[in-house]
């Protein structure tokens, strides 16, 4: 017999599932709270004694993607030494899972208009900044990058991925958008390296 915790859990995961797929498909504004119950299979109550409304599953459904996209630059750059290396491909994990229409229909084109810029970036910079970071400083401390503020860089470097993946998104062709991109993100981070 499952705990009141682990039910608790458990419907707060059908609703964030349910409303993760119906938002990738019809959008936020075109999903509405009693479809998110009926395909979670919980009731409308269940809903909002876990969120406060239909922003607030939004924001849930946005982690949650956020969650899988630093999974996949995780997984992509797992076992790599070279900082170089481990900037090239986390960018390229990072523009490929931006290619799911999932990531840009929630994380890039609803994300900030449903949440504000300033939570959707806050919560954005919370997942990918750090991670950031910590290859820039790493690169810095052995040398396989010029010297520059870690903070700043990283935040310039966020921000071109950022930039590059909603131009990715709101392309005729996402796929020649992509390639595009990962060209010159290479320029931008093959440009740091010391030589």
């Amino acid at each position: 017999m499952p705990t009141k915790a682990e039910q608790s859990s458990a419907t707060r995961s059908a609703l964030v599932g349910a409303a993760a797929t119906l938002f990738a498909e019809r959008g936020f504004a075109d999903t509405g709270t009693e479809a998110v119950v009926k395909a979670a299979g919980v009731t409308r109550g269940a809903l909002y004694h876990h969120f406060t409304d239909k922003v607030d599953l939004f924001r849930a459904v946005y982690e949650l993607v956020e969650q899988r996209v630093i999974a996949d630059v995780e997984k992509a750059v797992q076992g790599l030494t070279d900082p170089l290396a481990v900037l090239r491909a986390g960018a390229d994990a990072f523009l490929d899972a931006c290619l799911e229409p999932a990531v840009q229909r929630i994380v890039l084109l609803e994300g900030p208009a449903v949440l504000g810029w300033e939570t959707w970036r806050e919560v954005d910079m919370s997942y990918g900044l750090g991670m950031v970071t910590v290859v820039l400083d790493a690169a810095m401390q052995t040398g396989a990058i010029r010297q520059a503020p870690v903070e700043a860089l990283a935040h310039i470097l966020l921000g071109g991925l950022n930039e590059g993946a909603m131009l990715m998104a709101s392309a005729d062709d996402p796929k020649a958008a992509r390639k595009r991109t990962g060209e010159a993100l290479r320029v931008v981070i093959d440009g740091l390296a010391r030589t």
